[in-house]
């Protein structure tokens, strides 16, 4: 049974777990948006209303927000949502921040054109994983785009969330969905000036 790992080192996480981490800055928080996704966004792949799930401190969710998009930000993360609020505030910025479990997407009653996920997607077990998946599919319209931003399995040890490889990418979104691209990028970390070997996953709701 796979399990639940924090960035922090491995160990089981439930996501109101993830609120301590706010106390202090946590590697996955480098205070701007992760390269690969503003690469997305300067390239206008971005539309509609968009949601980032699973925001930490909004910078994603701001993002879109700087580029005239209707944007919404959800975490378990109090602490994290009272951060993005105030970056929001501070930078004179519209952008909407919720207390949310991403997997309960059913219950906000809401669709987006856009769903973000930075480190979301490689923090839950397999049966978490199937109950986001279907929640998922509750907030994306078809043609609506899902970018996902993941650990990937080239990245060596075992320190830090579970990895994820491409075979799990296309076999946990293969109903109801067409897997556009999977590329293999960087993510930013404060833990190490080199980056983290990830995927960056382009899925349409079909």
């Amino acid at each position: 049974m796979s399990e639940r790992h924090s960035l922090t080192g491995p160990g089981p996480r439930k996501p109101a777990d993830f609120d301590a981490f706010y106390t202090l800055t946590p590697p996955w928080d480098i205070g701007r948006p992760q390269p690969p996704f503003l690469a997305l966004a300067e390239a206008g792949a971005l539309r509609g209303r968009v949601l980032d799930a699973g925001c930490g401190t909004g910078e994603h969710a701001l993002m879109a927000a700087r580029l005239g998009l209707e944007a919404t930000g959800i975490d378990t993360a109090a602490t994290a949502i009272e951060i993005a609020k105030g970056k929001a505030r501070d930078r004179g910025l519209t952008a909407r921040f919720l207390v949310f479990n991403a997997l309960q997407l059913a219950s906000l009653g809401e669709q987006f054109d856009t769903v973000l996920d930075c480190g979301l997607f490689h923090v839950l077990d397999d049966h978490d994983r199937s109950l986001y998946i279907d929640s998922l599919r509750a907030a994306i319209p078809p043609g609506g785009r899902f970018f996902m931003l993941c650990f990937s399995d080239r990245q060596p040890g075992n320190f830090g969330p579970r990895r994820v490889t491409m075979d799990e990418i296309t076999a946990s979104f293969r109903q109801g969905w067409h897997v556009e691209t999977i590329e293999a990028v960087k993510m930013d970390s404060t833990m190490t000036p080199d980056g983290i070997f990830a995927w960056l996953a382009e899925i349409v709701r079909t």
